[in-house]
């Protein structure tokens, strides 16, 4: 009898792992969450092929997101020339799996292979470029607000007097018309004694310096400039320096160039401003696509406010490893 007991107690001994094994189809990493539920979701990155400036930082800034989200994202980056080259890169990222992508799309021609992946289930955010798709996702900043804030910060420092050169970029479409828009009108809501003159110029420093030293000659007395991007202003400053003019006060910019934040502190007779339109915002697109994968509740088109860099706060916007 007792050696029958000893028989079923074995057994009960033995029984007991195999079943409890087969109880759940889950099991605990140590955090208090399943394994399905610490899966990792593939998301693919597409990004012009461009090597320095504003758009080689938006696939830089872009994967550094999905690298810091590592517990969580699987991710593959491609970078294209061209439309043709892009929608390629996009159907590999749907044989590899992908369930979601962030697209920087430049080149006209990506609406049908967009369309084509959403019709699939694939989550399409778009950063910063509008396409005309139903169902996508966009993530960009705010043109329009940057003049508002353009014009609010060289107020608060020349004041509701004085002689304001704007440099409009008609090349940029609207782009350069957001941002026009947002400071003119601005401007007559709160100084509108300001005389403002309007100039053409392109997003280039090399044309920002010809450009303003040709304005320079033609206005003896300039109080302040509106620049609407960080490497035009560049190129305005080295007009200014040469000149040796000493009446300007304010130049501001726009984008987040790290050549542009490390010039702040060194001209204490000027003060520089950037309304950032940074590339720095695609690491929310990547948010938004984790997200969706997710199952959260995400906005259409998320809005990304301005910030406003000058000497006071540049250090931190600092990044040694950024191409822009």
């Amino acid at each position: 009898m007792r050696k029958a007991l000893s028989v079923i107690l074995l057994l009960v001994l033995i029984m007991v792992p195999i079943l409890s094994g087969c109880s759940s189809n889950t099991s605990s990493d140590g955090t208090g969450k399943s394994k399905t539920d610490s899966k990792k979701y593939k998301i693919g990155i597409l990004a012009p092929a461009v090597t320095h400036g504003w758009v080689a930082a938006v696939a830089y800034n872009a994967e550094a997101r999905a690298k810091e989200l590592s517990d969580k994202v699987e991710y593959k980056i491609y970078t294209s020339n061209n439309a043709e080259e892009m929608t390629s890169q996009l159907d590999d990222l749907k044989t590899w799996g992908a369930k979601a992508i962030v697209a920087f799309p430049q080149w006209e021609g990506m609406e049908v292979p967009i369309k084509q992946a959403l019709s699939e289930g694939i989550k399409i955010v778009n950063f910063d470029i509008k396409i005309n798709a139903d169902g996508v996702y966009r993530v960009a900043g705010d043109n329009k607000d940057m003049g508002v804030q353009g014009a609010k910060y060289i107020v608060d420092k020349i004041g509701k007097q004085g002689t304001v050169v704007m440099l409009e970029v008609p090349s940029a479409g609207s782009v350069s018309d957001l941002r026009k828009q947002g400071f003119v009108d601005k401007m007559k809501e709160i100084a509108p004694d300001v005389k403002i003159i309007s100039y053409a110029t392109k997003f280039t420093r090399e044309d920002g310096l010809k450009d303003f030293t040709d304005i320079m000659t033609k206005n003896s007395k300039i109080d302040a400039v509106y620049s609407m991007d960080d490497e035009t202003s560049i190129g305005v400053l080295q007009a200014i320096k040469e000149a040796g003019r000493t009446d300007i006060k304010v130049v501001t910019g726009g984008g987040g160039m790290q050549e542009y934040f490390k010039m702040m502190p060194e001209n204490n007779d000027i003060f520089i401003e950037s309304a950032l339109y940074s590339p720095a915002m695609v690491k929310d697109a990547i948010d938004v696509a984790l997200k969706l994968l997710k199952g959260d509740d995400v906005k259409k088109e998320t809005i990304i406010p301005t910030t406003i860099v000058d000497k006071t706060n540049y250090k931190n916007f600092l990044d040694e490893k950024s191409p822009y």
